[in-house]
């Protein structure tokens, strides 16, 4: 990355700094999983890429027109574990899972860098914790991920396996040609909510955030949220290998995010399916799932301040 100006009144984010014992309200990890990728992919050197590209953004958010009163994101207390060492496999996802569960247990809500989608298993397993059977999940993702096997194909079927109920899993912007027919049947005998593409083109984002997470949330458990980047347009997301022309804007991503981070249930959140040795020389989709950081961040700002860190 060149060398950024420094002006003491333009903070920026990131370089945070280790979670402290008092906790902290947003905290980051990677899991940079990449050895089961169903695509060749780098994604192991993406958590590193999107902390570097958070340096180019400040954690301000503008007020809008309508008069809302701004997330006080720059009133957050940030923190930083690092990454998990070596995540892919039995002994790195169950590292992956301890660190994220001792991360959760500090934070209000916790941000999980990937890595692939094989990331989601330890996140959501280590952030709901005993709690899966009540757990909820929600993906903003192309794919079913309910592939048989062990890969980045499989996270929602082996989290359903792993305790969670099907009826509280919601997964927004399913696509036409990037699916079979088996998993598709296999979604639905397992009651998961389907929201496909084409209906994002007809409800505000806002609105099928608040119905998937009402849903999710419905058994009183948190709440993981999964933001596939290939559920985004190609021309958005060019280090994701599995993008489709067609899908979603970054601004809608952005919007799942905040809605997100917004959400009392929500306790973690991942992005994954970034190869960050693949993209545009412009860094276009690390410098999305950067924005992605902040405006999780942001949500949880709008929350009511009874539960922030002191």
């Amino acid at each position: 990355m060149t060398a950024l100006s420094h002006d003491p009144l333009w903070p920026r984010a990131g370089d945070w700094p280790p979670l402290p014992a008092e906790g902290a309200d947003l905290t980051l990890i990677g899991i940079g999983t990449h050895r089961t990728s169903l695509s060749p992919t780098g994604a192991h050197a993406t958590p590193a890429a999107v902390r570097a590209a958070l340096r180019r953004y400040s954690p301000f958010v503008v007020p809008d027109g309508g008069g809302s009163p701004p997330a006080e994101v720059g009133g957050l207390v940030f923190a930083d574990v690092g990454d998990v060492p070596e995540p892919d496999g039995p002994d790195g996802e169950a590292r992956a899972t301890r660190a994220v569960a001792d991360a959760v247990a500090r934070s209000r809500l916790l941000v999980a860098l990937g890595g692939d989608n094989a990331a989601t298993v330890p996140a959501a397993l280590g952030a709901c914790g005993d709690a899966i059977a009540t757990a909820g999940l929600v993906t903003l993702d192309a794919h079913h991920d309910l592939r048989d096997g062990v890969s980045n194909g499989s996270p929602v079927r082996r989290l359903i396996e792993a305790g969670l109920d099907g009826r509280r899993v919601v997964q927004v912007g399913i696509a036409d040609f990037a699916n079979s027919a088996a998993y598709t049947a296999r979604a639905r005998d397992l009651g998961i909510t389907i929201v496909h593409r084409d209906e994002l083109h007809r409800r505000p984002m806002g609105d099928v955030m608040a119905q998937a997470l009402e849903i999710a949330s419905a058994a009183g458990g948190p709440v993981h949220v999964d933001l596939d980047v290939d559920v985004c347009d190609r021309s958005v997301a060019p280090a994701c290998p599995a993008s489709l022309p067609g899908g979603l804007a970054a601004h809608e991503l952005r919007a799942a995010a905040r809605a997100a981070g917004r959400h009392p249930a929500v306790v973690s959140v991942d992005l994954t399916e970034i190869d960050a040795g693949a993209d545009a020389p412009d860094q276009r989709t690390v410098r999305l799932a950067a924005l992605c950081v902040l405006e999780v961040a942001a949500g949880l700002g709008s929350r009511p301040t009874a539960n922030r860190m002191p």
